[in-house]
């Protein structure tokens, strides 16, 4: 004897209301707290905001770049607690209360980063638009290694895609500003 079948339900919905015409309650944004180069923050964030746009738009550091918002590109690098993230995939509510360096807070009160003054003298800058997520990728590289080889820098500069160079430059300034920070030749 074959197996029974099973009934299936099917319910219809006599006027079904499109997915656009849909009302969908409100998010409150968060009150979130952010420490941006020193400067202690406190923005109201709706929860789909990435710290990118808080950044450019909430805060006009637009030193950190819009590239491929897809994680692809590195341009959107920052860093949070010290470490390189890309800001672009970053919900600004996931942030709340740690310190974020962009590229307007490196330079200080005494002048440039060993950093930007080797990017500047070796004309490691093509058209600028990857240099502040190289200049924040490299400073992560260095302070967690200060003596780090031309393979490790290259390594580390990887997920920063420059469309102008061949990458030499960049490489060479981040080996002169580890030179320059440790008192090396």
């Amino acid at each position: 004897m074959p197996p029974a079948r099973r009934r299936r339900s099917v319910f219809i919905i006599a006027n079904p209301v499109p997915v656009s015409e849909r009302q969908h309650a409100p998010v409150s944004p968060a009150l979130i707290e952010l420490v941006v180069n020193g400067q202690r923050h406190w923005l109201a964030a709706a929860p789909e905001r990435t710290l990118l746009e808080i950044l450019r738009e909430d805060l006009a550091l637009t030193g950190t770049k819009h590239g491929c918002e897809l994680g692809e590109c590195g341009l959107c690098t920052v860093l949070v607690q010290g470490q390189p993230r890309l800001a672009c995939l970053t919900l600004a509510v996931e942030v709340d209360g740690e310190a974020v360096t962009t590229v307007e807070g490196l330079a200080s009160a005494h002048g440039l980063h060993p950093l930007q003054r080797a990017f500047l003298h070796l004309s490691a800058a093509q058209c600028g638009y990857c240099t502040p997520a190289m200049l924040l990728t490299a400073k992560a590289l260095l302070d967690a290694n200060p003596a780090p080889s031309r393979e490790e820098t290259r390594q580390a500069l990887a997920g920063t895609l420059c469309r102008c160079t061949g990458y030499g430059r960049i490489v060479e300034a981040v080996q002169r500003a580890a030179a320059d920070l440790t008192g090396r030749p």
